[in-house]
């Protein structure tokens, strides 16, 4: 794995995020996003919290990449099961989460999370990164069956370009 590649997306994502919030009126956070639900205040919190999640989902890694496969198959399994909640729950948190944290509040959060995420990654060894789980593929396209720790610090930026595309602040 190439840890400086995981660096070079956590900063270019970091920045892309500041520019678009720099450079965003009340009118265009209001518009309504391309592809979802949401506007795009709402949407740039979603994209804030692909980062924000990805803590969790180190754990997750770290716990059932020393077990046996067969427990995160299984606890794959569950979570797939639970696709539909999960969804009104991405949905809903985003939805009040854009609403509720300011564009300027959300940069700091931003700079935050991708701050420590260096932090964790140089912190990483080899073996850790090498470690995974089988994942819940139908909560995220980017999921895949069987995800590294590697992977997993690929998704969060994976998941933010794929909504960057989304964004509808310029005419």
């Amino acid at each position: 794995m190439d840890r400086a590649l995981i660096h070079d997306e956590l900063e270019r994502a970091r920045n892309d995020f500041r520019q678009l919030v720099a450079g965003a009126d009340k009118a265009s956070l209001r518009r309504p996003s391309n592809g979802t639900r949401w506007n795009n205040r709402q949407l740039l919190f979603h994209m804030l919290l692909g980062y924000l999640i990805i803590r969790a989902l180190l754990t997750l890694v770290r716990v059932f990449g020393r077990l046996p496969r067969v427990f995160s198959r299984v606890f794959a399994r569950l979570l797939n099961a639970g696709t539909k909640p999960f969804d009104a729950v991405n949905f809903l948190g985003s939805y009040f989460g854009g609403n509720t944290l300011t564009p300027n509040r959300m940069t700091v959060m931003f700079d935050h999370v991708i701050a420590k995420l260096h932090q964790r990654l140089d912190a990483e060894t080899d073996a850790d990164l090498e470690r995974g789980m089988h994942y819940p593929t139908r909560w995220d396209p980017f999921f895949k069956d069987y995800m590294t720790l590697a992977d997993v610090y690929h998704f969060p930026t994976q998941h933010y370009d794929f909504h960057r595309r989304q964004l509808t602040l310029t005419d």
